[in-house]
């Protein structure tokens, strides 16, 4: 199985979200790749993006695609029952977040589960819904359950930044600002239906 985030506009007149979802590898048209780096240039659908290792990617914008942005957030805002993505590490005591995505509670549910995620070597991404919150001097701790009861438990390092989905829109794509980008690569070439882009200083961290 590989995993896409898509994002979704509309639940409110002013705001855009986004959602893992699982889709089987044989649906895919194209390989999934995901992109993090900087915008280089946009003219229309022609994207150029600076990737973190340094390589310049031409990005074919879809017809249709959408952009979100994140805000930040905070996890004294997150209760029992409230629907969260985790990019987190192994370490000798379980796993540690890397960044904690809370959802909207229209998208609870989607993309549940937890699977392999390339924001670092050995890293996972885990959206499920939060079973208990202990808050503590040196960091918070979140068990988390999904798909029918399997759980598991995180650290979440005061330095694991919070953040939800806010707003934005093409004119966000400036020269220079970060972008997470899912996509389909084909011929040396991604091709995106979703965005989410840095703004008011909040970098997509996942």
């Amino acid at each position: 199985m590989t995993k896409t985030l898509l994002l979704c506009a509309g639940i409110a007149a002013a705001t855009a979200c986004a959602t893992l979802v699982a889709t089987s590898a044989s649906a895919q048209n194209a390989p999934h790749t995901n992109l993090r780096g900087t915008v280089v240039s946009r003219s229309g659908n022609a994207l150029k993006v600076k990737s973190r290792e340094g390589k310049i990617v031409d990005v074919a914008l879809a017809d249709g695609w959408k952009i979100s942005s994140l805000a930040r957030s905070s996890l004294a805002s997150v209760k029992p029952g409230d629907f969260v993505g985790i990019a987190s590490l192994p370490n000798a005591k379980g796993d540690r977040a890397l960044e904690v995505l809370i959802f909207p509670p229209a998208l609870k549910g989607l993309g549940e589960g937890s699977y392999g995620w390339d924001l670092k070597p050995k890293s996972s991404m885990t959206n499920a819904s939060v079973t208990n919150l202990v808050k503590g001097i040196h960091g918070n701790t979140v068990t988390l359950s999904y798909n029918g009861g399997q759980q598991k438990t995180i650290t979440i390092p005061p330095s694991a930044p919070v953040v939800t989905f806010a707003a934005a829109n093409p004119a966000d794509l400036k020269p220079g600002v970060p972008v997470f980008i899912p996509g389909e690569s084909a011929g040396g070439k991604l091709t995106a239906h979703q965005i989410i882009v840095g703004k008011n200083g909040v970098a997509p961290p996942m």
